[in-house]
């Protein structure tokens, strides 16, 4: 699909998300693409599917708990659906030459099922969210600003904090599960340094697999995940101001949207968009601290 979404100005980076740091961890180039540059990425199935669906769950709360079903929601998909698509015009070439809607239909279609799944994982009925959708936003003692937006917040009569995120994949294989956990561990951090409370419980309900991952966590691990974000935010500013941004090549590569302007494919990556500062002699031959050394 073609799109005439124009990139913003670029511009250094000011804040980190959890999934700019996943971004960063997986390529620093496709790093530089997204917030540097900030090139235009085509919407994929998968991903419209996902925020669609998001914001079904989302909205089912507005509704008396007794009226929190299936059916009910599966009746907010196609109003979801029309809003996103007011909200992103972009969205409707997704289904550009399905003449017949069969295409469309049977995505929606998919999306009614992960929804349909999330009832045997979760009792909405008995849930009272004290937050959904929620925007998180801290600044550390190092000037390092974390944000982000939590899908949902439970807060127990006792005071206890769960955080749940929704995922429409598949729940990863164990050895991945670190991973996983990262995203959650970033707004467990945040929640703490805002409201100086660690969240009881994360949770990951993954609607693909019909999986519920759990994680209890602890100061300590916090605290670890503050030293990376604070090593991983020293690489990057290194790497804003000496313009070094290197791919790091994977199987994830030929999901990328950028193959045409990425060394690893034959392209040349847009003109520095920034001021670059010369290398000090104390720096490593890169510029920039190596991933392995967070």
């Amino acid at each position: 699909m073609s799109t005439s979404q124009e990139p913003s100005p670029a511009g250094p980076p000011r804040s980190l998300s959890p999934s700019r740091a996943s971004d960063f961890m997986q390529c620093p180039l496709l790093y530089r693409f997204r917030v540097i540059d900030r090139l235009p990425e085509k919407p994929s199935e998968a991903a419209t599917r996902g925020t669609l669906v998001h914001a079904v769950l989302e909205r089912l709360f507005d509704a008396p708990a007794g009226e929190r079903t299936p059916p009910r929601a599966k009746s907010l998909i196609p109003a979801q659906w029309d809003r996103l698509l007011e909200s992103r015009p972009e969205l409707g070439g997704l289904f550009e030459g399905d003449v017949d809607g069969g295409r469309l239909a049977r995505w929606l279609g998919e999306a009614e099922a992960l929804v349909e799944r999330w009832f045997s994982l979760e009792d909405p009925t008995r849930l009272e969210p004290a937050e959904r959708e929620m925007f998180v936003e801290t600044e550390l003692e190092s000037g390092l600003r974390l944000r982000g937006v939590i899908d949902r917040v439970d807060v127990a009569p006792t005071g206890e904090v769960r955080i749940v995120d929704y995922k429409t994949g598949k729940a990863p294989r164990p050895e991945y599960s670190e991973g996983a956990l990262f995203q959650m561990k970033f707004y467990a951090l945040v929640v703490w340094r805002l409201r100086d409370v660690v969240p009881r419980r994360l949770q990951l309900v993954y609607l693909g697999s019909g999986d519920v991952l759990t994680y209890d966590p602890v100061p300590a691990d916090l605290e670890r995940v503050e030293r990376k974000l604070l090593a991983l935010w020293e690489a990057i500013q290194q790497a804003t101001e000496s313009g070094d941004w290197r791919p790091r090549p994977t199987k994830l590569c030929g999901w990328c949207d950028h193959q045409a302007v990425c060394p690893e494919f034959g392209g040349t990556p847009p003109v520095y968009p920034l001021s670059i500062s010369p290398a000090g002699p104390s720096e490593d031959g890169q510029g920039r601290m190596g991933l392995d050394q967070m």
